[in-house]
């Protein structure tokens, strides 16, 4: 168990080394068939609910949630784990050991895709976020979705557990090892092709990324916001020389009360036509009590889109209302779309622009310091099953520009200090993608394989080792 929970917890959270996912759960996959199913149970539980506390101070010091669904966050997957051990057990010890490495990831995927069906967090904790370093296998997203992963992940330790339990003939084990592992090694076929594979022709454009640290406050007034504004549209004009195209601020810059924001569009009319480039602006616009989280577009026109967010974090935008259409401009170098923050931890919403085959996502966003790189990343994986580049722009986060491999084409940590500055060169490229056109149909499948593992593995026992 301590191997396990060691593993779990260095592998997860807001850092993750990525191997130590693909054998964190095999000591305990391992010794589960030794011991009565309750201990079995209770031994697997409580190294991922062990594991899973490398959350606890972002929890609770960080973004502050209550202490009961800070338990629930931490319980509820280590339940769900607990049967997913219980089922491997059972399996192996009826010497279904084809079913037992099956039913593992089958019953992982399914537990993760109903979650994010029904969660306000959406796919907040999948394990496929921990792989973010591991290129070749995130590919599988274009295919599969973020789904693909952890089913990865988990086939993979579950056959390794496999080979190493006492039941099953030496034959039944190597024929079972070799299937899984042509299996994977196709993935990370795909994956290294799709890597050095070069998409159509595609245009580029010139994007700067400019926001804040810690340095700087999110002010409640109209003063202190234009106050603000006034600081980032004379960073744009220093940096004019650059040839930015487009100039991407980071979400809720500030509170602006409607009156305010004409000010605001007036300033960024101004700027937009003083160095000729498109700008994206995230300002809290309303009253104290009704706002909207809103990007607006700039141009030397004016404001020529905006775009409000459908997904709220819960408690500190209980006064925004969301957003329900998409924002998509029509450019010379290709489709053009917006969202910002959290709505892109929710994969619907990233591939509704995938459909409507945007090649460039202007991402403004606000993080929480120590999530930076996690919440990034997060982000970064919309663009890999979606076919798209995304530029980020987060104040207390990271500046970031990336392909639609997941490749990170530039980047700069914005978590302390003052004002940051990123310039790069951002393709605008769509690439059709499987995942965009028949969404989560391998997280179907796997609810389908589920059914009939259920009702086939635990029919009777047997004693014949598949």
């Amino acid at each position: 168990m301590a191997a396990s929970a060691l593993s779990l917890y260095f592998g997860t959270g807001l850092h993750p080394v990525w191997w130590l996912m693909w054998i964190a759960i095999i000591p305990v996959l391992v010794v589960a068939p030794r011991l009565r199913a309750a201990f079995s149970f209770e031994v697997s539980a409580l190294a991922w609910f062990i594991g899973g506390l490398n959350f606890w101070h972002y929890a609770h010091s960080q973004i502050e949630l209550p202490l009961g669904i800070i338990l629930v966050f931490l319980t509820v997957p280590a339940l769900a784990f607990g049967l997913t051990t219980l089922a491997f057990r059972a399996l192996v010890r009826r010497g279904a050991l084809a079913k037992a490495v099956l039913i593992v990831p089958v019953l992982w995927v399914t537990y993760e895709y109903l979650t994010e069906i029904t969660s306000i967090n959406s796919t907040f904790g999948n394990l496929g976020y921990t792989q973010m370093n591991f290129m070749p296998v995130i590919q599988i997203a274009s295919l599969t979705g973020i789904w693909g992963i952890s089913f990865c992940l988990f086939l993979f330790s579950a056959a390794i557990a496999v080979l190493l339990v006492e039941p099953g003939s030496r034959s039944a084990k190597a024929k079972l090892a070799a299937s899984v592992a042509v299996f994977l090694g196709a993935v990370l076929l795909y994956g290294a092709w799709r890597l050095r594979a070069q998409p159509g022709a595609s245009r580029s454009v010139e994007v700067g990324l400019i926001g804040t640290g810690t340095e700087h406050e999110f002010p409640q007034t109209d003063e202190a916001g234009l106050e603000l504004l006034r600081l980032y549209a004379s960073r744009i004009v220093e940096a004019a020389p650059r040839d930015a195209y487009v100039f991407v601020l980071p979400e809720k810059i500030t509170v602006m009360s409607d009156e305010g924001t004409t000010q605001v569009d007036a300033l960024f009319k101004s700027t937009a036509a003083r160095v000729r480039a498109t700008i994206v602006v995230g300002l809290d616009r309303g009253t104290r009590t009704h706002r909207v989280n809103e990007a607006r577009v700039y141009s030397p026109d004016g404001v020529v889109a905006s775009y409000v967010k459908h997904h709220l974090v819960p408690g500190f935008e209980r006064v925004d209302q969301p957003g329900t259409t998409r924002t998509v401009m029509s450019e010379p170098s290709g489709v053009w779309g917006v969202q910002i923050c959290k709505d892109m931890d929710f994969p619907r919403l990233s591939r509704d622009y995938g459909d409507g085959r945007a090649g460039l996502l202007l991402v403004p966003a606000w993080d929480f310091v120590i999530d930076g790189w996690l919440h990034g990343r997060m982000a970064i994986l919309r663009g890999v099953e979606d076919g798209f580049t995304i530029v980020r722009s987060a104040k207390e986060g990271r500046l970031t520009v990336t392909d639609s491999r997941g490749r990170v084409l530039a980047e700069e940590n914005n978590e302390t200090g003052g004002f940051h500055e990123l310039f790069a060169a951002a393709p605008v490229e769509h690439v059709d993608t499987l995942y965009t056109r028949w969404g989560d149909w391998f997280a179907w499948l796997n609810l389908a394989l589920l059914a009939g593992l259920l009702a086939s593995g635990f029919r009777k026992k047997t004693a014949r080792s598949e």
